[in-house]
């Protein structure tokens, strides 16, 4: 089982840094989040992978440590906050721009227009 998720984990991670390496502002958008994904896995991991184990304290003799699952709850939050604030400067550089690469460069129709 920790085979399986770690190489999960690994497939997402560079799954994630393939898409950052594009030209484009939606494959950069995808990379982040799926990293993000694979970093909330991580940080579950943390707790162990432990089976038929209690979630909540007091209920049995053994029980899952609640910080990852706390930490991965946060992480959902913020990665999801960034994601929307990466989509909105997405399409404020396009709507700037006229394009949608990632090198900033101004499009010769634009450029004219704005001499």
């Amino acid at each position: 089982m920790e085979l399986l998720y770690a190489s999960c984990v690994g497939v997402l991670v560079s799954c994630g840094i393939f898409l950052l390496l594009r030209a484009r502002t939606f494959p950069v958008v995808l990379g982040l989040t799926m990293i993000s994904y694979a970093v909330n896995l991580f940080l579950f991991s943390s707790g162990r992978l432990t089976i038929n184990k209690a979630v909540v304290l007091g209920t049995g003799a053994d029980y899952a440590d609640p910080l990852p699952q706390a930490l991965v709850l946060t992480a959902i939050v913020i990665g999801f906050a960034m994601t929307a604030f990466v989509v909105i400067l997405a399409i404020r550089g396009r709507a700037d721009l006229g394009n949608d690469h990632v090198d900033g460069t101004l499009t010769k129709n634009k450029h004219k227009e704005r001499k």
